[in-house]
Order: C-alpha cells, then structure tokens, then sequence
C-alpha cells in the first residue's frame, strides 16, 4: 500500500533507496508508528531522507500521497468508526492534558463521543457554522472544524488553530534549505563551511575533550590534556559588484558578505562595478575620490587567497570585451584583461551569479563570464555555493 508513497518520492527526485523503504516497512511492521499520523510523518522522513537539503522535497511527496490523513472525512466516520474511535483514544492518551481528559470522561467518554457523533451526523443536513451542537466550523462544538472544544473530532480541516492536532507537513519548515532556492545568511554559513580548513599553529592552547575524557577514563583520575588552538587557515578576497543591475540582489549579497565575515578570519574584500577595471574601493560611498589602484591589490595579495567574485555578470559585452567600454568611465584596459589577471594571481577563483540560473543563456554578457572563467560561476543556492566550495578546495 505504500509503493506510491516510494514512487511519489523519486518522482520528487528524492534520493531514496529500496533499502530504506524496506527499512520504513520494517519499522511500521514493529509498531513503531501506530495509531500517530505525526509519528508515521517523522518515521518515513528518518527513514527515507539522509539530507536536509531533501526534506521540503519529502514533505511535498508526502502531502501528495496522503492527502486528507489529518482531516477525517464525516462520510469516512461513518463507513469506517472503529477505526477513527482507537486512532482518537490513542492520540488523546499522548497529547491530551489530565485536565482535558477528566473534562471528557466527565461527559460520558470517548464511546459517548463516538456515539453522539455518528447520531448528529445521521441528523445533520447540509453545512453549519457557529453554535456547539451540530457539526460545523467555528464553533464550540466537540465535531468539526477551526472552533474549540476540548473533546474534538477534527473533520474536513486543512489546518489545526488550537495545535491540538498532529504535525501538518504542508507547513514545510524546511523549504529554504532547499538546494535550488536563494538563501539566508544561515544556510550561506553552512555552505561556506565546506571551504575552511583547519590547522593546527600557535602556541595558544584549547581543551582536548576527546583527549580528556579517554586519559582519565584509562587513568581514574582527572587528566586534562590540552592542544594547540585552532585555527581558520584559509584566505579570501571578495570582491562584490554594486550597483545597477545588482540593486535587486542587494539583500542576498549583503547575507553572503554577513556569512562571510563570520566564518572567515583572513577576508579582504573591494568593491566594483559590472567588471574589474583598473580601480577599486572599499566604500561605496567614496567610490570615485578614494578608490584603490586594482595593481596594488594584485601585489598585496598572496596567491594563497581564495577570490570570489560576486555579480550577476549582466552588461554589454563591450564592458568587457574592449577599452572604454565602461559605462562609467574611460577604461584604458578591457575588462577582460583585469579579470584574466586576477585569476593568474589567485588560480582558486569563483564567480557567484545572483541572478537564477535558468536566465543565464539569455544574456551575452554572462556567456562571455563563463568562459574567461572557464565555467567556473555558480548560481546563489545551496547546491550552488556547494558546488563553488569544492572547485576551490581542489
């Protein structure tokens, strides 16, 4: 019965295996989700995703194959009470107060419950809203939806406003660490993360917990070993186009410049604009009266330095293909030719385009990028800023 559920999921390009189906059958055949449509949701996902980058994928897979499980249809109470009665007890037991509980019991229990909700279903006609006797909406009667009562039956509701029912995976909380959507400064963090590299220098020392606990396990007694402090040894310089055609993209760029600078130690960063021409600076503000000769840039720099460049690459090719083709200046040398020296100086170099990739084509400009770059732009997403990382770790 759960074969679509698995194909709904590669369907969804989730990554799932016949192994860790079997494993999610195994589980239900143990009872470990029983009776708990929240249990069976974070089952299947544990189960069946091994990448939060996957989760908003499963959960689309999972609201399209089990639609309607949290809402009980009235007609499907009818047909088949026995079933919503145990599933009902169950869920009282776990999510239920004592207080809310007796306040059910004093009324009759839960057979009572059961009982007068077939009866009204039987003699209700039609849609009702308000009141606390009818099945309806709205109201404080124990059998419907979007009212209070502390006795209720959810029926024919997409969404719980109290929270007293189960997990609604339409939520889905974890769409932004999708792989193929813009992101927070949060998960820009977690991309970067890829490109450190720790080592080991310096006379300042930390705790070694590993270390610690193992030596004085062996030795009965209190041994505190300690290491050398790590370090953050790699390098970056940013350099980030403003302006124009980037003023859409300045809420992404300014999280990545803010994940940036939290996750690297050793960051320089300068600013342009469409291309890389013979100045720089570092305040916008002062762009034209305190800019930086980019030369002094090239020397001051190791080739140890990572650099990035940032921009949606969108501009007319003579901005980069010839001299004067600024649009903002007379620039004695083509872009292209300050581009190509930058990546001479610093042979691990990356381009990060705002701007979704599916555009790209579109313009000549961004083909031209590409290729001084030897393809080596990604777009600004989770899988993108992933994949840049591991091009310059190699």
């Amino acid at each position: 019965m759960f074969q679509p559920f698995f194909e709904n999921l590669r369907n969804a390009s989730v990554p799932v295996s016949l192994r860790e189906y079997l494993t999610f059958l195994e589980c239900l055949k143990a009872g470990l989700a029983t009776y708990d449509v929240e249990a069976f949701y974070f089952l299947a996902r544990a189960s069946m995703v091994k990448d939060e980058r996957n989760i908003d994928k499963f959960d689309r897979a999972f609201s399209a194959t089990f639609k309607g499980l949290e809402a009980i249809p009235a007609q499907a109470v009818m047909d088949a009470v026995d079933i919503p009665e145990e599933w009902l007890r169950k869920m009282a037991e776990k999510h239920m107060s004592e207080e809310e509980r007796a306040e059910i019991e004093a009324l009759g229990g839960f057979d009572k419950l059961m009982e007068t909700l077939k009866q009204r279903l039987k003699e209700q006609e039609g849609r009702h809203q308000g009141g606390s006797k009818w099945v309806g909406t709205a109201g404080t009667s124990p059998f419907g939806a979007y009212g209070y009562n502390p006795e209720g039956v959810r029926i024919g509701q997409k969404e719980s406003r109290h929270q007293r029912a189960v997990k609604v995976w339409d939520k889905r909380e974890f769409r932004n660490l999708d792989g193929d959507v813009e992101l927070g400064t949060r998960n820009i963090k977690v991309a970067l993360k890829r490109l450190r590299r720790w080592v080991r220098q310096g006379a300042h020392e930390e705790l070694d917990l590993d270390n610690t606990i193992r030596s004085t396990a062996e030795h009965g007694y209190l041994d505190v070993k300690t290491r050398p402090e790590r370090h953050n040894a790699v390098k970056v310089l940013l350099f980030l186009d403003v302006g124009g055609s980037m003023d859409p993209h300045i809420k992404v760029v300014e999280e990545l410049f803010s994940a940036a600078r939290s996750e690297f130690k050793h960051l320089e960063y300068y600013y342009f604009h469409n291309c890389l021409y013979e100045g720089v600076w570092r305040d916008n503000a002062r762009r034209w009266d305190a800019q930086i000769p980019t030369h002094e840039v090239l020397r001051t720099y190791g080739p140890d330095y990572k650099c990035i460049f940032v921009g949606d690459a969108s501009m007319s090719p003579y901005e980069i293909a010839y001299p004067g083709g600024a649009n903002e200046h007379w620039n004695p040398e083509a872009g292209q030719v300050w581009l190509q020296r930058a990546r001479d100086r610093w042979s691990s170099n990356l381009w990060i385009n705002p701007l979704p990739e599916k555009y790209w084509d579109h313009t000549h400009s961004i083909k031209m990028m590409r290729e001084i770059f030897a393809d080596q732009m990604v777009p600004m997403t989770l899988s993108g800023l992933e994949k840049g990382m591991k091009e310059l770790t190699r």
